[in-house]
């Protein structure tokens, strides 16, 4: 059976048939339909620079809540920003229409708009060709998925939900396939493709008083456990019923992975050379300078970015076509590497690199019953939210834990205790640390992007107040 449609000027699509893809032909661009676009663009330019992003691709998804499917669909869609240079003037015009009118159209809107920008004393000119490292992330088992596949997924939720007749469960299964495309007047050309797969989940008990919380997220549709997540998000509900209220305080806390993503995640935005360099950030040196070389953390501590660790799987160039590449940000618990713009770079005499768009704390070898075995009195943290910031020189944030905190005892998880408020840094929980736990890739940290971390257990978190929310 196969299915047609029509784009927004109405050109027809044929699909393929169910069973197979159900992706638009044609949604996912290739590199030589982004190359070909780009060079259009190029010789439509008058400014003394143009600079093309193309990106696009197809989203399907299936949406339920109380028990039951709510919204399934898929759109495709695709955008193209071109930037135009004139001195030190530059402005962007964006469409959605590749037609080759509105490609016309749109870099006339880019070159008027330049020539009424103010000069930018920062901007340099676009970077000329790269080399970048080969990054396989896009997989046919997610690309070629129907919605049939995606009913089943979230069967593994509903059913155990309505048989268990006093839960009620809501989830989002999303599956993106799509490219990505630079190119610009000084012979850079960029491409990448890829898929993801994202499944979330939140179980809710009927009488309001408990929540669980799992998830999962991948390229590869086929790493997704679906079952163990939906039992996961279950199983935290049901426990989590009719929580009890312990004093605030400062408390041994064993956060899941996904807690410590939300945290540690946080330490990204402050990496920037820049803001170190000039007086404003946590990895700013008394007196001048940025700490690079100096141990902040635990020893046990390394974080890295890289593009082809097969658990994060980056795109392999920023936004300005500079190469991704492997970097260590904190090594042993040094600080190793900040990031620097190319502007920056060249202030300082120093290499552009590229920031932490992904990020992954190396891991350890306890699993989160040994840590728990091992407390005599302490908390078991699902997930963290409503993060904000409070301090930025300590990168000091305060936000809520949520859908699951419990009491330990004796090393036995014993009670579901209210919610609390924290304030607390990623920087003074990694100096806390008591054990480490393997990493995993994080399917819904509050910051996005691809995260894998491991669960922590640590002394001293610091818990400020109660909360009654679920």
């Amino acid at each position: 059976m196969s299915h047609a449609t029509t784009d927004r000027r109405g050109t027809p699509k044929r699909l393929i048939g169910a069973g197979a893809s159900l992706i638009p032909e044609g949604a996912v661009m290739t590199r030589e339909q982004a190359a070909t676009i780009i060079d259009k663009v190029k010789k439509l330019s008058k400014s003394d620079e143009v600079i093309v992003n193309i990106g696009g691709g197809y989203q399907a998804d299936v949406r339920f809540a109380a028990n039951q499917m709510s919204t399934a669909g898929g759109v495709s869609n695709s955008q193209m920003s071109v930037l135009s240079v004139i001195g030190k003037k530059h402005a962007t015009a964006v469409t959605n229409d590749l037609s080759d009118d509105s490609l016309k159209r749109v870099v006339e809107q880019s070159e008027t708009l330049t020539r009424l920008s103010p000069d930018d004393p920062e901007w340099l000119p676009g970077l000329g060709p790269q080399t970048y490292l080969p990054v396989s992330r896009y997989f046919d088992s997610t690309a070629n998925l129907s919605p049939e596949d995606r009913a089943r997924a979230a069967l593994t939720a509903l059913e155990p939900a309505r048989k268990a007749g006093d839960l009620q469960a809501a989830g989002f299964i999303v599956v993106n396939a799509g490219s990505n495309a630079l190119g610009n007047s000084k012979g850079l050309f960029a491409y990448d493709r890829s898929t993801n797969a994202n499944y979330t989940l939140t179980v809710r008990t009927s009488d309001g008083t408990g929540s669980g919380w799992a998830g999962a997220v991948h390229p590869d549709w086929r790493q997704l456990n679906f079952a163990s997540v939906s039992n996961t998000a279950i199983e935290k509900a049901r426990l989590s019923r009719n929580p009890v209220a312990i004093e605030p305080g400062r408390y041994t806390v064993i956060l899941e992975p996904q807690a410590v993503g939300d945290l540690v995640q946080l330490i990204g935005g402050s990496l920037a050379a820049r803001t170190a360099d000039e007086g404003r950030s946590a990895f700013a040196k008394q007196g001048g300078g940025n700490k690079i070389g100096e141990k902040l953390v635990d020893s046990r501590v390394t974080i890295i970015s890289d593009p082809q660790d097969p658990q994060l799987l980056g795109q392999p160039f920023d936004g300005q076509g500079l190469p991704a590449k492997r970097m260590v940000w904190v090594e042993n618990g040094v600080l190793k590497q900040l990031a620097y713009s190319r502007f920056w770079a060249q202030k300082q005499g120093k290499e552009p690199t590229p920031g932490a768009g992904s990020m992954k704390m190396i891991g350890g070898t306890t699993t989160t019953e040994e840590m728990i075995k091992s407390t005599p009195r302490g908390i078991l943290v699902t997930r963290l939210w409503y993060l904000r910031q409070v301090d930025p020189r300590t990168i000091l944030f305060t936000g809520l834990t949520r859908d699951g905190t419990f009491l330990i005892e004796n090393g036995k998880v014993t009670k579901a205790i209210k919610n609390f408020r924290f304030n607390e840094s990623p920087l003074f929980m990694l100096n806390n640390i008591e054990a480490i736990g393997p990493a995993v890739r994080l399917a819904g940290t509050e910051g996005g992007g691809a995260i894998v971390m491991p669960a922590l257990k640590v002394k001293d978190f610091n818990f400020t107040s109660l909360s009654d929310a679920v």
